[in-house]
């Protein structure tokens, strides 16, 4: 029997995916047809193509996208030994926070990759960050995957999906982890950070969590906020969570409106989550005078949580949990390794 890895190729979309033709138009790569060009056999390992019959633009990805993508992996999961997600770039770190929730149980790699140029490009690093993740993909200790979890792979690092955030629009380096460490690092070796990946699960049984509650959305103070404004984003109708991004580590005004407003809401029974607008440090309520009161009100802490990660987290608890008191608990708790 072979050792050879079987990996899924899962092209969604994105840049990574575009080529220039003989006209100069950039048209969808043929990754069906064109994989050897990649030299994929000097990895020795065998690669499959699953492709999106409609590429999606990663600015329209939604959850049913995410379902999508996660049924390709279930549908798939005991024939491949792991998998490379395609996406485009501006919303990478929200496919890989929810799909990170959604795969209960995982025990094998899921890759999310793409590129800032398209692969045709004289530049691209679409190449790289491909045969990168299919490397990564496709190691193993002791026959057993390396990677048993969801990551991004992006310009020679490996991050955990869930604490992945995009930082850039025009440098290769687009992607950074403020607040948890790479995985591993490629250069003339690929090193990786062993005590920082999710360990193996012998035993593990993959259960796919598709139910998603998108009755929720994000709130961002700035200098000046008006009360109309924080009303109607706490007053939408059938809203039962909000991610609050608070200053600093985790502060907002401290205007009797402002309070009023945030309290009335807790008190219907909407989740109110504080999540720093700060890429790296944590929300510590109460060390502030300035965030005392938001305690106080019964608003829950995100710790060092992304705002990415959190309102996929608020989706996937309020579609998996019926009991609210339990989503509050679990939305303080890592269950993923989305948080400290």
């Amino acid at each position: 029997m072979s050792d050879k890895s079987k990996l899924l190729l899962i092209y969604t979309g994105g840049t990574i995916g575009m080529a220039h033709d003989k006209r100069g138009t950039l048209v969808p790569f043929d990754f069906h047809t064109q994989m050897d060009s990649f030299l994929v056999h000097d990895l020795d390992i065998e690669v499959g193509v699953h492709a999106f019959s409609d590429p999606i633009d990663s600015s329209d990805v939604n959850p049913e996208d995410w379902k999508a993508i996660g049924q390709v992996i279930v549908d798939n999961y005991q024939k491949y030994d792991g998998f490379i997600v395609l996406h485009g770039t501006d919303t990478m770190s929200y496919s890989a926070s929810a799909l990170s929730f959604m795969l209960e149980g995982l025990n094998k790699p899921v890759i999310f990759t793409g590129s800032q140029l398209p692969i045709g490009g004289a530049r691209s690093d679409a190449r790289e960050n491909l045969m990168s993740s299919l490397e990564i993909a496709a190691s193993k200790v002791e026959g057993r995957p390396r990677v048993t979890e969801v990551c991004v792979y992006f310009s020679g690092m490996l991050l955990r999906g869930n604490r992945s955030r995009k930082v850039q629009s025009v440098h290769f380096d687009a992607f950074e982890s403020e607040n948890y460490p790479p995985l591993a690092q490629a250069g003339v070796t690929i090193d990786f950070n062993q005590r920082l990946l999710a360990p193996y699960q012998t035993n593990a049984q993959l259960i796919f969590r598709h139910r998603l509650d998108t009755h929720v959305t994000i709130l961002k103070l700035f200098p000046g906020i008006r009360k109309e404004v924080v009303d109607c984003v706490l007053n939408t109708p059938s809203i039962r969570g909000v991610v609050v991004e608070t200053y600093g580590s985790g502060n907002a005004p401290t205007y009797d409106w402002f309070i009023q407003s945030l309290e009335a809401a807790n008190n219907r029974g909407v989740l109110l989550y504080n999540v720093s607008q700060c890429s790296g440090g944590r929300v510590m309520l109460g060390k502030y005078e300035s965030s005392l009161y938001l305690k106080e009100i019964g608003m829950i802490s995100g710790g060092d949580i992304t705002t990415e990660a959190a309102i996929t987290k608020m989706m996937y608890l309020l579609g998996e949990v019926d009991d609210l008191k339990m989503v509050r608990y679990l939305l303080t708790t890592p269950i993923r390794g989305e948080m400290a």
